[in-house]
C-alpha cells in the first residue's frame, strides 16, 4: 500500500528571554488527541514552508511572524502514511498567542518539555528546541591552568553553552580531575557537559551526557546510558548516521564539511552533500570540519542545528 505523504510546517516559538516555548494540545477528536505539540499545520498546494508556517500561526495563534529560521527537518513513519515535519524557530514575532480554534495553548519552560506527552514525530524537536546553536569541543591541551582559563573564556566571553570535553592525551584519572573541573565551570554558566569517554565514565562524574567517537558508535547494538542523559556521536557518513539513529542519539556531528589542517587527507563533504545526509538524520545534526561562527547561519539554512568547532572557540 503507497502511504500518503504529509507536509506539515511547524513552529518552536520561544519567549523573549529564551526560556520557554509555545505549546499547543491537540483536539480530542483527532489522531493524538490530547497530546501536546508544535503549533503548526499542512502546506496548501504551492506554498513553501515558511508561507505556511505564516498562515497557520495566523490563524491558530493570531500572531505574525517577523523573523524565523529553520530549525529541523524530520521524515517519519506512520502505518498509515509518511510525514515530512518542517521545522521553524520564531523568536520574533507581533500578538499575545491564543487560542483561536479553541485549542488550549501553553508557554512551557524548556527544563519541563519532557513532562509533556508528544506524538512520536515530535520527539526530535524536543532535542533541537534545547539545544544551542554552538558546540565547543576542547583543544588537547596539556596545561591544567590553561585549558581552565579558555574554557572560561569562552563559557563567559562566547556564550557557549554546549561543551564537549575530549582530551585522549589524558590517562583515566587525569581526564576525571579535568573533567571535574570542567563540569563545575559549565555548571556556573549554565552551560552542558558532554565527555569523549566511554559511557561507563558518567558513573563517576555527573556529566550531562557521552559523546561517542565513531569507531565506538559503529561497535554498539543499543544505547549505552540512560535516557536521562544526552548521546551524541561522530558521524561521517550515511551508515554512521542510521547507526546513531538506531541507537538512539540524541545529536551527532557530522564532518569534515569543508579540509581541516589535522586532517587534509579526508575528503570534505561539502555543503550539498551535507545537506542531503542532514534531512533524512532524523535527529539534531551539528557541522563540524573547518566550520567558524560566521558559518552558523548557512549550517542552519541547510538542516543544521548549528556548528561544533574547537578552533573558532578555544583560543
Amino acid at each position: 500500500m503507497v502511504k500518503r505523504r504529509v507536509h506539515v510546517a511547524a513552529a518552536a516559538i520561544i519567549s523573549a528571554d529564551g526560556q520557554e516555548v509555545l505549546l499547543a494540545r491537540r483536539p480530542s477528536n483527532v489522531d493524538h488527541g490530547g497530546l501536546w505539540e508544535f503549533p503548526g499545520g499542512k502546506l496548501a498546494p504551492y506554498e513553501t514552508g515558511l508561507e505556511a508556517l505564516k498562515r497557520e500561526l495566523h490563524e491558530e495563534l493570531g500572531i505574525e511572524i517577523r523573523r524565523a529560521q529553520p530549525l529541523i527537518r524530520i521524515h517519519h513513519e506512520y502505518p498509515d502514511k509518511h510525514i515530512l515535519l518542517d521545522v521553524w524557530q520564531v523568536k520574533e514575532f507581533a500578538g499575545e498567542p491564543f487560542g483561536r480554534e479553541g485549542q488550549a495553548v501553553r508557554w512551557v519552560p524548556m527544563v519541563e518539555l519532557a513532562n509533556y506527552p508528544f506524538p512520536a514525530a515530535n520527539l526530535p524537536i524536543l532535542q533541537a528546541v534545547m539545544l544551542p546553536s554552538e558546540y565547543l569541543i576542547s583543544d588537547e591541551e596539556a596545561d591544567e591552568a590553561i585549558f581552565d582559563q579558555r574554557l572560561e573564556r569562552a563559557l563567559k566571553d562566547d556564550d557557549v553553552r554546549l561543551v564537549q570535553l575530549r582530551a585522549k592525551s589524558l590517562d583515566e584519572d587525569a581526564f576525571i580531575a579535568r573533567a571535574e573541573r570542567a563540569l563545575a565551570l559549565c555548571r556556573r554558566y549554565d552551560a552542558k557537559l558532554m565527555l569523549n569517554a566511554e559511557p561507563t565514565l558518567l558513573e563517576r562524574v555527573d556529566a550531562d551526557g557521552i559523546h561517542l567517537t565513531s569507531a565506538r558508535l559503529m561497535t554498539l547494538e543499543r544505547r549505552p546510558i540512560a535516557e536521562a542523559k544526552w548521546l551524541s556521536a561522530s558521524s561521517h557518513d550515511k551508515a554512521q548516521l542510521d547507526q546513531a539513529a538506531r541507537i538512539g542519539c540524541d545529536f551527532v556531528t557530522l564532518s569534515p564539511l569543508r579540509t581541516t589542517p589535522s586532517h587534509p587527507e579526508v575528503p570534505p563533504i561539502g555543503w550539498h552533500d551535507f545537506q542531503q545526509l542532514v534531512e533524512r538524520a532524523g535527529m539534531p545534526v551539528y557541522a563540524l570540519g573547518g566550520m567558524t561562527r560566521h558559518d552558523a547561519s548557512h549550517a542552519r539554512a541547510v538542516g543544521a542545528q548549528g556548528i561544533a568547532s574547537i578552533r573558532d572557540f578555544w583560543k
